[in-house]
């Protein structure tokens, strides 16, 4: 099956944002299912990390901190 030129050009034409907004619905359309039961399981882990973060159970790191880690364990 081909898509026809005249509709590909139009897509093609169409701003960043929505053909990446056309292009995750098209790629999340091949097992919607599975993704929704995971995007549900990355939603309550959120939530729990956060939970956890309020009642004073996680810590927080500054961005610069994590950089400064992540350079200094895989960079140097």
């Amino acid at each position: 099956m081909s898509i026809s030129l005249k509709v590909e050009s139009e897509l093609m034409g169409l701003p960043p944002v929505e053909r990446a907004m056309l292009a995750e619905r098209l790629l999340s359309s091949f097992d919607s299912c599975k993704q929704a039961s995971l995007d549900a399981e990355w939603g309550k882990e959120a939530e729990n990390r956060i939970e956890a973060f309020d009642n004073g159970h996680l810590s927080a790191s500054n961005s610069e901190d994590v950089h400064a880690r992540i350079e200094k364990k895989y960079f140097s």
